[in-house]
């Protein structure tokens, strides 16, 4: 298989058993998020809730796309992607999945809501921090650009999550007449049928938001075990013909040599003088060839590698002031090299539909200790219908709109957010419960730092012994 070693082979499909394993315990750990208001309002029996939700998980992987997964990829250094040592592969991915793991497993054993989001991405910024401490790194750790957006979105999304929900409970209490909804649940009955259509819909848009976001993660995770252990075989989208990129390394040619690096910095004229570089690799790559039988499947590496490193050292050209290029120029270039991407940005089939059953099968399983906390310990009074439903509309939303952008979110920061934000809307800040929402607060804030740490520790040990 793929003409690997056995002990190698072997070691991949362990990786892509962890990966998996990491979904499912995404899967309890964080959609119990999703089902906890409708299981604590009555809407659902639990059996049900969670089937449903995993259902809905499942949906969300497949139709989700790749811009978060992609994002997950690329906040390692382009030179830790691209490297063809295929220990070093199982280095990184090994490290970055037992610290995730580790964190994900320890929270859930307490009942915690922390983040899978959260753990996933510190194990990742751990590994790239540690990478840049090796000698052949030369100074490159982590896409610090793609970092910052990543981390914004996680700060900013709970926050909102916040805010937004003791919004939506004003304007229940304001215009909704029928004051039921702002009660206890009776402990056997269900709620009226418009309340509970209500509850089912937020919770089938959260799971499917929560497997469209966090399922994008799950791909971008075994992306970046595959690239890492069998980079010659999915370097590339095997389904395009690498010669096809040729007009968009032609346009990016006639434009980089439209410029004149006279009036450029140092900075500028080398990168510059690498852009030129990684096209004339494409250029020797492609002369000569007609079919793509003719490409050896090392190319196709060797492509890749161009692909990102082009991509990278163009990215930060653009973004000097002192380029001369006109705005035709700059738009050609951008959308050139967007396409050329989209040879190395990709995911098989096979990967989403491990993913989402990963995701969907967890969602069934282990959920009752996060749901307990959700449900009864983050405020002082038990989750009524309208704490419930604006609590789960904000998420979803919040959720909807990440992943849109690509951009990665914590469903279990946002809904445990807009769930404290309902419990303030209803009788303010001392309705919620100190010691829980301490240890949630003290889970969140040591995530990263411990997640980092643990990766990167573990990282530079496996390092040692390849």
């Amino acid at each position: 298989m793929f003409g690997l070693e056995p002990h190698v082979l072997l070691l991949l499909i362990l990786c892509l058993v962890a990966a998996c394993a990491f979904e499912f315990v995404n899967g309890f750990h964080d959609t119990a998020n999703a089902v906890a208001t409708v299981i604590y309002t009555n809407a659902l029996r639990p059996w049900v809730a969670v089937v449903w939700s995993g259902f809905w998980n499942f949906i969300g992987v497949l139709t989700g796309g790749i811009a978060v997964a992609m994002g997950i990829v690329y906040l390692l250094p382009v030179e830790s992607l691209v490297d063809q040592n295929v220990y070093h592969g199982i280095a990184m991915v090994g490290a970055l999945i037992i610290a995730a793991i580790i964190w994900n497993v320890g929270t859930w054993y307490y009942g915690l809501p922390s983040s899978s989001s959260h753990a996933l991405i510190g194990s990742i910024l751990g590994v790239g921090i540690a990478y840049s401490l090796l000698p052949e790194s030369n100074g490159a750790a982590v896409n610090w650009g793609k970092a910052g957006e990543t981390m914004a979105a996680l700060l900013i999304s709970p926050i909102f999550g916040f805010s937004l929900t003791i919004i939506m409970m004003f304007l229940l209490k304001r215009f909704v007449a029928n004051k039921n909804i702002f009660k206890e649940p009776h402990k056997r009955k269900p709620p009226p049928i418009w309340i509970r259509l209500i509850l089912i819909a937020t919770c089938t848009l959260v799971s499917f938001f929560h497997g469209s976001n966090d399922g994008q993660k799950g791909v971008g995770l075994i992306m970046l075990i595959l690239i890492g252990i069998v980079p010659i075989h999915f370097a590339l989208n095997q389904k395009l013909n690498p010669l096809d990129m040729r007009d968009s390394l032609t346009n990016v040619e006639l434009v980089m040599n439209k410029v004149n690096t006279a009036g450029l910095g140092a900075v500028d004229r080398k990168l510059v003088a690498d852009i030129r570089t990684q096209t004339s690799t494409l250029d020797r790559i492609f002369a000569g060839k007609t079919d793509v039988k003719q490409l050896p499947e090392s190319s196709r590496f060797e492509i890749r590698k161009a692909i990102l490193l082009l991509h990278n050292r163009a990215k930060k050209l653009t973004a000097s002031e002192k380029l001369p290029l006109s705005s035709t120029d700059r738009k050609t270039f951008d959308a050139s090299i967007t396409r050329m991407r989209t040879f190395t940005d990709y995911a098989p089939w096979q990967v989403s539909l491990m993913v989402a059953l990963s995701l969907g099968i967890g969602t069934m399983v282990g959920w009752k200790r996060i749901v307990k906390t959700i449900g009864e310990r983050i405020g002082k009074e038990h989750l009524t219908y309208a704490q419930g439903a604006s609590s789960e509309l904000i998420a979803a939303a919040m959720i909807g709109v990440n992943t849109q952008f690509g951009l990665p979110v914590s469903t279990t920061h946002v809904l445990s957010s807009a769930i404290a934000g309902s419990m303030v809307a209803n009788r303010g800040i001392k309705n919620l419960n100190p010691q829980m929402v301490r240890n949630i607060a003290l889970a969140w804030v040591l995530t990263l730092p411990v997640t980092m740490t643990l990766a990167g520790g573990l990282f530079l040990l496996f390092r040692a012994f390849t």
